[in-house]
């Protein structure tokens, strides 16, 4: 896609949550002319502050035939360099709008998480939308050449890979060029949320506030991620606009 905004270093495409789920069916029809696999990745805090440190993932993003934002921090660091992301689409929302818009169409296949979890994600999923067509495999395997032949002999249109970053990313990078899948898509712990498994926390704090709501979940766990990555998050833009605003940009 065209006109990303750059944030730290990564394009961002300024889609809103209706266009995202648009966009998979267009990267679908473009891989049926020419058999590419067409790759879909997310930017929040976390993942742009990692590839701050890690020059394969700031690759990866920005190799990506789309990369939508994943977070309200996003947003606001972007507004803080005067440009413009409509809004943030977390996996956990947006997967309901792509389970009703491939329902009788496309097929998925979720790869990821512990034994169990996908396919869990997948029962939920087909609750409320009995006609989807959805594959699974759990991410905890020794050798996963077996595991991308059986993607690609399942048919199915959209390949959902929920590791965590970066490891789904370099997962999906090593793998690329074996898989026949139309759509890969990095998806980090959507299945997580969906099945149950873990709270997403007070809902009241899920659109403006989502990492608090996780915090308040896991605070053992992410308490770094989230009370100092912010900050570092927050010093990172501000460094980039001082640099813009001296090179007269």
């Amino acid at each position: 896609m065209t006109g990303r905004v750059e944030v730290l270093g990564v394009g961002v495409d300024p889609v809103d949550r209706a266009g995202l789920i648009r966009a998979i069916d267009g990267l679908v029809d473009e891989h049926a002319r020419d058999g590419r696999t067409r790759v879909v990745a997310y930017a929040n805090v976390h993942v742009l502050n990692t590839a701050c440190r890690d020059e394969r993932l700031r690759a990866f993003l920005n190799r990506a035939d789309l990369c939508y934002c994943d977070g309200n921090g996003v947003v606001l660091g972007a507004r803080w360099l005067g440009q413009h992301l409509p809004e943030r689409m977390t996996g956990a929302d947006w997967i309901w709008d792509l389970a009703a818009r491939c329902e009788g169409r496309r097929k998925l296949f979720w790869l990821g998480g512990r034994p169990g979890v996908a396919a869990m994600a997948a029962i939920k999923l087909r609750e409320r939308h009995p006609g989807l067509l959805v594959d699974t495999e759990h991410g905890f395997h020794d050798h996963y050449d077996p595991v991308v032949r059986r993607v690609n002999e399942s048919g199915a249109h959209v390949l959902l890979v929920g590791m965590g970053t970066p490891f789904q990313e370099r997962w999906l990078s090593r793998h690329l060029p074996a898989l026949r899948v139309p759509v890969a898509w990095v998806t980090g712990a959507t299945a997580d949320f969906v099945s149950g498994t873990v709270s997403r926390g007070p809902a009241w704090l899920h659109h403006d506030y989502e990492w608090l709501a996780r915090l308040f979940t896991e605070p053992r766990r992410l308490w770094k991620r989230y009370l100092l990555g912010n900050g570092a998050f927050a010093l990172r833009v501000a460094r980039q606009r001082y640099r813009r605003s001296t090179s007269g940009l």
